[in-house]
This record gives C-alpha cells, structure tokens and sequence, in this order.
C-alpha cells in the first residue's frame, strides 16, 4: 500500500507541480488514495444499498436526521464566517487574489479551507440516509455528481490553490449550506414545518452561487494576478456543469405544469437541487406507521 500511496503521489506531482508546503502533514491531504478510497466506497454503497434494503423496512432516522443536519448547519456557518472575516482581514481583492499575498489571512483561509473540504466527506452521510429511509428516487444522476466529485475536487484544491481566489466558492457555499442544513433539520419537527419559510429559496441561491462563482473566477482571467490560470478554466468549466444540472433539475421540479403538486405529494416540498431531503417527509407518515428504531 505503501508503494502505491508513492506511485501515485509521484505520479501525480509531475502532472501538478510542486504542492504547497503550507499543507505539508494535514490529515488526509498527503496522500490521494484515502479520498479515492472513501470516494470509492460511496459509489459502492450507493449501487449496493438500494438492493440491500429492498426487502427491508425503512428506518425513520428522525432523530439523528436533527443531530446530524443541525450540526452540518453550524460546521457551515463556522466555515462562513471565518473565511468571511479572513478575507476583510487580508484585503482581499474581489477580482484576483494571488495564493501567496495574503499573509496570515492565507494561513487562517487555509485552516477553514480544510474543514471545507472535509465536510465534502461528512455530506456523503445524506445519500446514506436517502438508502436507509428508502428514498431511492432522490439518489438522482446530479445528487450522486456533486457529491462524488467535491471531495476529490477539494482535495487537489487543498494541495495546490488552498487559499487566494479559491475562497469565493467555499464562501457561498457554506452560507446556502447555512439555509439548507437548517431547514432540513428544521423539517424533521413536524411541530417546526408551518415555520419554514425559506425552502423555495434554497435551490434559486445555489443557482446563483454558481453563476457569481463563475463570474468572479471570470475575472481573475480578465485580469491575471498570478493566480494558476488551469485552475481558474477547470473552475469555470465545473461550475458550467452544476448550473446545467441544476437549472434542469429547477425547471422540472418548480417550472413544469403540475410539477409542484407532483413535488408536494410527493415529497411534502423538502427538496433542493442538491437532491436533499433529509428531513421528514410524506412517506414518513403514510409509509412509517412502525419505524424501526433511529
């Protein structure tokens, strides 16, 4: 294993360069295969797990779906003010902002940067509980996309661009993450729902999020400060994808004649692009009239 983890850091290092030495030692960033790995073991149990519950009843996770959603909610508002803060702190310019100019604002983006990238890993926790609640139709194409490729994305993030224009993104991100989570575990109270008011406006932040993300990845093209320009295409490429995906998903589910009492009958409208759904829905109570234990 260990010949392997050098095989392909070597071979990996040639086609990126040199990586930061800022990163040098973290947890899970030295080395790409643990990453690969649990990347791996995601698609797996997401081909596997449909079939294994199939003859099973669902669980109804109601309690762990608060715990688990509501912590998500302040690991992303943490996320969001700290690089918020970060870049004020460092004068950070909006258009370019090169890796190594940021002084101890680099350092402190860095550190939350990590968090960002490791909570891509704890997000494979939703489509686990989509198995485990048997909400199989929520496993979609774009559900499994984005979640697949972040973590892996943010790993070579981390070991080559962990600070300077890559914080925009991470920043947006972590701010919708901050009405998503929220409102997720928010919805599995029932006594909360008549509450939720800000559910219909959580897939139209994320197609903006995406849309600014690559407008400001955009203008570090326009006007270089150094910054690695192959970063900067890959970016605007992804992000291209993501609004393709989710202006499609947007459209079917709130645009299409009868798509929303389709979605509400369905789903009880707990549901974003993202795929999410993690808090309680109809099936819930139509289906669960004996959940099994959380």
């Amino acid at each position: 294993m260990e010949s392997f983890n050098h095989m392909l850091n070597k071979h990996i290092d040639s086609w990126m360069g040199p990586r930061d030495p800022r990163v040098r030692g973290w947890l899970l960033l030295d080395n790409y295969p643990p990453t690969l790995a649990f990347t791996i073991m995601y698609l797996l149990i997401v081909w596997m797990g449909p079939k294994y519950m199939r003859n099973r009843q669902p669980f109804s996770c109601r309690g762990i779906l608060v715990l688990y959603n509501l912590v998500l909610t302040f690991l992303s508002f943490y996320m969001f003010y700290e690089l918020v803060t970060a870049v004020w702190q460092g004068g950070y310019n909006f258009f370019c902002q090169d890796i190594h100019s940021g002084g101890e604002a680099d350092d402190r983006i860095i550190r939350v940067l990590w968090w960002y990238y490791f909570s891509k890993l704890i997000e494979f926790m939703d489509t686990f509980f989509f198995i485990l609640r048997k909400n199989n139709h929520q496993i979609t194409f774009l559900h499994i996309y984005h979640h697949a490729t972040m973590p892996n994305i943010w790993w070579f993030v981390m070991n080559w661009v962990p600070c300077g224009h890559s914080y925009f993104g991470a920043s947006f991100n972590s701010f919708i993450h901050v009405l998503m989570y929220s409102y997720y575990g928010l919805s599995a109270v029932p006594a909360m729902r008549p509450y939720l008011w800000w559910k219909k406006y959580i897939t139209q932040g994320q197609l903006i999020q995406f849309v600014l993300t690559m407008i400001q990845t955009s203008c570090a093209v326009v006007w270089p400060c150094g910054f690695p320009m192959g970063w900067l295409y890959f970016q605007i490429s992804y992000m291209i994808t993501l609004i393709m995906f989710f202006l499609n998903f947007y459209i079917q589910t709130y645009k299409r004649p009868g798509a929303g009492l389709k979605k509400d009958h369905r789903h009880n409208g707990v549901k974003s692009a993202n795929g999410h759904s993690n808090g309680a829905t109809h099936t819930d109570m139509v289906k669960h009239r004996k959940p099994r234990a959380d």
